[in-house]
């Protein structure tokens, strides 16, 4: 979990404007991902990230099959759960309350230009974070996110276009409902999801896990990370 061969930059300091969205439906969220990605790669705004998290939602990645979504659909719609096919890459996960979700949208040409070396940095940021809790999380070769043992703590799935990053991690912070049971997490049988909350034994605030969070992408990214203004954000994204 050291920071020096997942560091995304070497001693310069970048900026990034962060947006704390609240809880927020899916699909309003990834409209203004597509928006801002698109005026990044005009270069007509900095690098931001988003912080939220989602009312329950199931995505299908681009490795993904509709098969492991194993709810059926008459549940789904009782638990108003949308199933959902993005961009991202991997295969099904589920977002919902109690889950910190971080969207960067940054452009990974002042990031070493690598796609392998951005996805361990995101893995860094929950493996640090967790640490920080008195969670000791790991990774797994050839399986993105952070894990302990066969549970998966956080998702990773990005998409990038033009060097341009799009999604990006969801840390499992103290999950209310746990609706992973209406999946196979990651297309993996015997796969199930803890929580910060559960393996730390104590009740997690998501607002604690953010601030924790936004401290370590600041490190693990050599980043400066300033708020964003609501009406500025707003302006962006008509």
């Amino acid at each position: 979990m050291s920071g020096g061969p997942h560091r995304a930059a070497g001693d310069t300091v970048r900026e990034l404007a962060h947006a704390a969205l609240g809880r927020a439906p899916y699909r309003p969220v990834w409209d203004l991902q597509r928006r801002l990605a698109q005026l990044r790669r005009q270069g007509h705004i900095p690098d931001v990230l988003l912080s939220l998290e989602h009312e329950p939602v199931i995505t299908v990645g681009r490795q993904g099959s509709p098969q492991h979504v194993i709810a059926h659909p008459q549940v789904l719609t009782r638990l108003k759960v949308e199933v959902i096919e993005v961009e991202r890459g991997g295969d099904v996960t589920y977002h919902g309350p109690g889950q910190l979700v971080m969207y960067p949208i940054l452009d990974l040409r002042g990031y070493g230009r690598d796609l392998r070396r951005y996805v361990a940095c995101l893995e860094e940021v929950m493996l640090r974070t967790a640490a920080r809790f008195g969670v000791e999380a790991h990774r797994r070769p050839g399986l993105p996110g952070a894990w302990q043992g066969m549970k998966k703590l956080g998702s990773v799935g990005v998409h990038v276009r033009s060097w341009i990053t799009m999604h990006g991690l969801a840390l499992n912070v103290d999950l209310q409902p746990n609706l992973f049971s209406l999946i196979v997490p990651c297309g993996l049988h015997g796969v199930e999801a803890a929580s910060l909350a559960e393996l730390a034994g104590r009740p997690i605030p998501l607002e604690e896990a953010r601030q924790v969070a936004l401290e370590e992408f600041a490190h693990v990214f050599s980043a400066h990370i300033s708020p964003l203004d609501r009406g500025v954000l707003e302006r962006w994204a008509t």
